[in-house]
């Protein structure tokens, strides 16, 4: 496996755009079930707030020594606040727009016995004024980057993500995309996409066989012009298709705890090491790597640069 000094990542500048939330844990005992209703009551004991969307992603960048930005939109409400206070004692670099008819996206997950018993999401879509200024905003950050990485959690913040790609490669960077939806024509052009066996399953249809997921991923990278697409696989590692052909690596066996925000480590991992100037098939091992650790801890987690280098 490529291995890859401090020195280098301290140098990758990555510049996160997408969709921001905070994510909410309650934590409870369980100790009876509720007489209004066949539902266990929880008696909260703790809470906590972590970085959730882009910001998570964000995170896994800096905590594995590299230089993120994060550009994104917020409200103007409580969870914005708490949102920034937590970016701010992470050494990210934000660029946070704010719309005040913005509800900043919270995800809410009460947690009892050690799983989770409920989410509760509160979100809305932002205004298109707010996401102009982005882009402008997004061109004045490109040269001071590497890699560009778009996060997109289908909550409306990559309205403009074509011209933002377009703009990135006139600009010689690579441009790394965790997709979503059914329509991958808007990310035509990327360096790379990285979606899950669920998400590709839902722009290609299902395969029967590797020979037909073969054709099928090919088929889509040649459409839509990119020089890679790397299909995570959980239990099955991952398989990047490029140019060259093909090349899986098989999942880093552990116990798997919790699997929330696993993408957002594999696409961190793969885009700082990018940013540090290794190939993507360099890249890919240590990202799987890093995507086996993080399933062992609970919630939205990070890889440090010891973990991924062990």
């Amino acid at each position: 496996m490529t291995t890859i000094t401090k020195q280098q990542l301290s140098q990758a500048h990555v510049l996160v755009v997408g969709d921001v939330m905070l994510d909410r844990y309650w934590y409870g005992a369980v100790d009876r079930i509720s007489p209004e209703a066949p539902v266990p009551v929880v008696r909260i004991t703790r809470e906590e707030n972590r970085l959730g969307g882009c910001a998570n992603v964000a995170y896994n960048v800096v905590s594995v020594g590299a230089k993120a930005s994060l550009l994104s939109v917020v409200g103007d409400d409580d969870a914005s606040h708490l949102l920034e206070d937590l970016v701010a004692k992470t050494g990210i670099a934000p660029h946070l727009g704010r719309d005040s008819l913005l509800k900043t996206t919270v995800k809410l997950r009460v947690i009892g016995r050690q799983q989770q018993l409920l989410r509760v999401d509160f979100e809305n879509t932002p205004q298109n004024e707010v996401l102009a200024s982005q882009t402008d905003q997004f061109l004045q950050l490109l040269p001071a980057h590497n890699v560009v990485l778009f996060s997109d959690y289908g909550k409306g913040g990559l309205a403009h993500v074509s011209q933002m790609i377009a703009a990135a490669r006139a600009a010689g960077k690579a441009v790394l995309i965790d997709p979503k939806g059914s329509d991958y024509s808007r990310y035509a052009g990327a360096t790379c996409i990285t979606p899950n066996r669920a998400e590709l399953e839902q722009v290609i249809g299902k395969w029967a066989s590797e020979a037909e997921l073969k054709q099928k991923a090919h088929a889509l990278r040649q459409e839509l012009k990119l020089d890679a697409l790397l299909l995570t696989r959980s239990e099955e590692g991952m398989t990047l298709f490029d140019a060259q052909g093909e090349l899986s690596v098989s999942a880093q066996a552990r116990e798997v705890f919790d699997v929330t925000g696993a993408g957002d480590t594999v696409i961190a991992t793969l885009a700082t090491l990018v940013a540090a100037g290794l190939s993507l098939r360099d890249a890919m091992p240590l990202a799987n790597k890093a995507g086996g650790v993080v399933v062992g801890k609970f919630g939205t987690a990070t890889v440090s640069y010891e973990e991924l280098m062990a």
